[in-house]
């Protein structure tokens, strides 16, 4: 947390899920109007999600945004304007082999992304006969029902999973994705950055599962370096555990009135929520800021 936010932003930084989206999965007319009038004002705009590239490219078009697209929670960053992949993560030799082992071994089925928007599959996973079964069966057997088209099935994906791949996850109750971070984590210590969320799309939780670094500051950094744009003219908004890298380290770190506690503890302003004025309230912080007059030149 800042002890007082910078004078000017540049880049203005918005998580989708919970942030951009309200609980209808929608983003309202008021949303468009607050991002528009920001964009008016000379502020860049960029959203960085966990969803996959994919899947966030309706809300792209919504908004008509131009930047790069950080997704997956930071393991892909991609164009929308020509699909380029700009950033992609890697896992180091040998760890996601041993990660999809113990995955498997603990009664999980783990979901693998590559970079195939090209050929028109977004995640790798074991079997679809999860699709099959009603919601009620589970968060899995729920995502695959909606995704199912999307996938590219690999029975021995524990044994032999893809070269190029950049992140992947679990879905589950909340007391089993907590436990199978922990072991995670106790397995390979330092190989993997790690997250435990619920996505509001889907009624379980999901452990998120990217190389160690991989987190979406660390996206939003290097397109921001690209830009010519610092830190501390950033600011970054979010709700959840994956957001919670951006909103500590932004020059203006902003959490969600429906942010977990974590989040609205380490940011520098807690807004409306997203079913309320959330999005207008940091399009009003915004440009608050750069009405205010430059500090003066140092030694002045």
């Amino acid at each position: 947390m800042h002890s007082t936010p910078p004078a000017a932003i540049r880049l203005l930084v918005l998580d989708i899920d919970g942030t951009l989206t309200n609980s209808r999965h929608e983003v309202s007319d008021e949303t468009c109007r607050a991002i528009d009038r920001v964009r008016a004002a000379g502020v860049r705009v960029m959203l960085a999600t966990g969803r996959r590239y994919r899947d966030a490219l309706a809300i792209v078009e919504r908004l008509g945004i131009t930047e790069p697209l950080v997704t997956a929670s930071g393991a892909l960053v991609k164009r929308p304007g020509d699909h380029a992949t700009l950033r992609r993560a890697a896992f180091a030799a040998g760890v996601l082999p041993g990660v999809l082992e113990l995955v498997v071994a603990a009664g999980h089925e783990p979901v693998v992304y590559t970079d195939s928007f090209a050929a028109g599959f977004d995640f790798h996973c074991r079997s679809l006969v999860a699709a099959a079964m009603p919601p009620a069966a589970g968060g899995f057997a729920e995502y695959l029902g909606h995704n199912r088209g999307l996938a590219r099935v690999e029975p021995d994906l524990h044994l032999t999973p893809p070269a190029d791949a950049f992140a992947g996850f679990v879905m589950g109750p909340r007391e089993a994705m907590a436990a199978l971070e922990d072991r995670l984590r106790d397995r390979f210590p330092a190989a993997l950055s790690l997250h435990t969320i619920r996505s509001p799309r889907y009624r379980e939780w999901m452990c998120e599962i990217a190389p160690a670094g991989v987190t979406k500051w660390s996206g939003v950094v290097a397109v921001a370096a690209d830009l010519g744009i610092p830190a501390a003219a950033i600011c970054a908004v979010g709700d959840d555990l994956n957001d919670l890298s951006m909103v500590r380290h932004a020059g203006l770190g902003v959490a969600m009135g429906n942010a977990r506690d974590e989040l609205r503890v380490a940011a520098d302003r807690v807004v409306g929520t997203h079913d309320g004025s959330g999005i207008a309230d940091v399009v009003d912080l915004v440009l608050a800021g750069l009405s205010q007059p430059a500090p003066p030149a140092s030694g002045a």
